[in-house]
């Protein structure tokens, strides 16, 4: 039987969409409590191009992200998003409404990508299990960031442009002190 090699360690990230900034920082203290410290943030952005939340959540959504200091193994994703989903509904209870008040998107940086997880199918996406799916985001390439055709419109936003390199940047180096240099589909795209 042939000897698969594990797949490299990936960082874990987070988006969250509120309306109030107390949601926020509760979303934030309930997913540093099971995922470790937080070791960056994103500015807060005007979530636009959708009204899908609106009915539960209000209008004037912002979404922002944050990224863990621990890595992660990639098979945990469809885990953390059933944990998410827990969450958005234990934090509604909490403030004692009857609707989401909270939507987290977590996902994971590798060298070359950003991988969401959704529940939602659709022909780009991969089924991981658990009726989670894949969501490839964007990739990494040596100018920046490279949308795809699916690539939602929020995540161009120019604020998470800087935020998601520096986090790619600071993985880079947790990878290089846990693993050495990295070589072959671990290693940055040239210039990266």
């Amino acid at each position: 039987m042939a000897v698969c090699k594990p797949f490299a360690p990936v960082k874990l990230v987070c988006g969250i969409i509120a309306a109030r900034e107390e949601y926020f920082a509760l979303a934030e203290e309930r997913l540093a409590a099971a995922h470790g410290p937080i070791d960056d943030h994103s500015p807060k952005a005007p979530f636009p191009g959708t009204d899908y939340y609106a009915p539960q959540m209000g209008a004037e959504l912002r979404r922002g992200f944050l990224s863990f200091a621990g890595l992660i193994d990639p098979t945990h994703l469809p885990a953390v998003k059933i944990e998410t989903n827990d969450l958005e509904v234990e934090l509604s209870r909490m403030m004692e409404t009857k609707t989401r008040i909270v939507n987290l998107d977590p996902g994971y940086l590798t060298a070359a990508a950003l991988i969401m997880a959704t529940a939602k199918d659709f022909s780009h996406r991969v089924p991981l299990g658990q009726g989670i799916y894949a969501h490839l985001e964007f990739l990494f390439t040596r100018n920046g960031i490279r949308t795809l055709e699916w690539t939602y419109p929020d995540f161009r936003n120019e604020g998470y442009g800087d935020f998601f390199p520096r986090v790619r940047r600071r993985y880079l180096e947790q990878l290089r002190a846990q693993t050495g240099p990295l070589s072959g589909a671990d290693a940055p795209p040239a210039g990266g």
